[in-house]
């Protein structure tokens, strides 16, 4: 499983930066290294055209895992160059802004935009598999998510549109309940299909979720 990100448009950095003139950039070594958004060659991109802004890059590292304890053991060992500086500008996931967040007093600006959590299906390809809704149901869908498979995120399907197992939205794109369907049939659990799921309660709980083992 891995986040997938995309660096900010560098016109929103520059503008977050606007008042900081020593940014230590932090990179990940693990999903932004990935999907080269914040690995060592983009993280030195970026150190490069900072200092074309005449910043003062007080320097740079990449956790081996931004997002966990490795984060606080770095910053330890970068400690000086740390201190030096006026902010930290991550090139990881929104996970790894927050875990930074609590091992330094200085800002932590965010380069990148988190955008799903996905599986890589084949090499330097990324298919979103889960939003973590909290009302899973995989186990009569036959493991096939349909709120992010389908593109209407319909719990009770196909809709109207489906034309010979393409969805009207992207045609080039398989039917999330087509497949659904199939899946259940190889299974022999079509009964599944009549299945009525009522509407989603996407405010199911407060905000932040917490959760104690």
């Amino acid at each position: 499983m891995k986040s997938i990100t995309r660096q900010k448009p560098f016109d929103e950095i520059k503008e977050q930066l606007a008042e900081f003139d020593r940014p230590f950039i932090i990179g990940c070594g693990t999903c932004t290294t990935m999907t080269k958004t914040g690995g060592v060659d983009q993280v030195l991109e970026m150190r490069d055209r900072l200092q074309g802004l005449d910043k003062r890059v007080s320097g740079w590292t990449v956790i081996p895992t931004a997002c966990d304890e490795m984060t606080e053991v770095a910053m330890k060992e970068n400690g000086r160059a740390i201190q030096d500086a006026s902010c930290i500008l991550a090139m990881t996931c929104a996970l790894g802004v927050h875990r930074m967040s609590l091992y330094i007093d200085r800002p932590v600006i965010p380069a990148l935009d988190t955008l799903f959590i996905a599986v890589e299906d084949t090499p330097g390809y990324f298919r979103e598999v889960c939003v973590q809704c909290g009302q899973c149901v995989l186990g009569e869908t036959a493991g096939i998510c349909p709120i992010t498979t389908c593109h209407k995120g319909l719990v009770n399907g196909p809709c109207g549109g489906t034309n010979n197992g393409k969805c009207e939205v992207d045609k080039e794109k398989d039917c999330a309940w087509t497949l659904i369907y199939e899946r259940l049939k190889e299974q022999g659990r079509l009964d599944l299909m009549r299945k009525y799921y009522p509407p989603r309660n996407f405010q199911v709980v407060p905000r932040p979720r917490t959760f104690k083992i």
